[in-house]
Formats: C-alpha cells, structure tokens, sequence
C-alpha cells in the first residue's frame, strides 16, 4: 500500500487507517518499507515491536467515532521517530502489572526499548504517543536514552 503522504525529500512517512486490529500489521509493513528505503534496517526488530505497543493501545483504547489512527514516521539521520496519533485526549499509563494481568505491558516495552518516548496533546484533538529509536552504533541513542520519557510533551519532537 502507498502511504497517504510522503515528504518531499522522502524523510517522512504519514498513513491514516481506520481503527481496526488489522492496521497493526499493515502499518508495520509501511514502517519496515520505510526503514529499508532509510538504510535503517538495523532497528527495524525494535521499531516494529515498539509500533505494534503504540498503534495496538490505540486500536484499544482510542474509540472516537468518525476519527482514524494516523501513523508517521520521520527520518533524522541515524534515528526513526515513530509517532501514533489518535482523537482521545486520555494519556496512555505507564503501568507495573502484575504475572496475574494478561494486558498493560505494551508501554513497559516501549520504556526499555526506546532512546525516549513521550506523549504530546495535538493541538486540535488527541494526542501522539512517540518514540524515537537510534542506530546501533551511533552513539546518540546511548548519551539520550533516559532524557525524556514518559509525560513530557516536547513541540519540536512532534512537528508542531
């Protein structure tokens, strides 16, 4: 499938889909396309788990009527920015669960996979959940990893 928009210089990847279990899958065929088109098919094992938490708790738990899931992801160098966005204003948790919950892990991995992640109010409706992930090797993610996190809204890591 052709993503709905792609950048002019091929750096960003924009997709809207309706909010149904099977965009999961088709979403990270786009991403993995992308990270091949990117030469970044060395995160592409984490960038696909990290998309499937982020996209699957919007399937879930973002039910507005009448509005769709978007996906975007930007190219910046050795780094993939995955963002989800959706029309709900309620912020994902990061939660604890326990061995007894058969949900509530999907932002757990996201924590430990990603060089940082966070959520940003759209300053219409909803929200992006994103997560940027570095190259190995790079050395950025590394010095970044554990800067922002989880509850910090950050304008420049969003596009806006």
């Amino acid at each position: 499938m052709k993503p709905e928009l792609t950048g002019p210089d091929g750096r960003v990847v924009v997709r809207r889909w309706t909010r149904h279990p099977r965009c999961v899958a088709l979403a990270r065929a786009d991403l993995r396309k992308a990270l091949a088109g990117w030469g970044l098919v060395a995160v592409e094992e984490v960038a696909l788990l990290v998309l499937s938490e982020l996209i699957t708790n919007a399937v879930r738990h973002a039910r507005v009527p009448g509005h769709k899931i978007e996906t975007r992801y930007l190219y910046q160098g050795d780094e993939v920015q995955i963002e989800v966005h959706d029309a709900s204003d309620e912020r994902p948790e990061l939660r604890n669960p326990s061995c007894e919950v058969a949900h509530g892990r999907g932002l757990v991995l996201v924590e430990a996979l990603a060089d940082r992640w966070g959520v940003t109010p759209c300053p219409v409706v909803g929200k992006s959940v994103w997560a940027v992930l570095t190259a190995p090797g790079s050395g950025a993610g590394q010095a970044m990893k554990g800067g922002m996190r989880h509850g910090e809204a950050d304008a420049e890591m969003d596009g806006t």
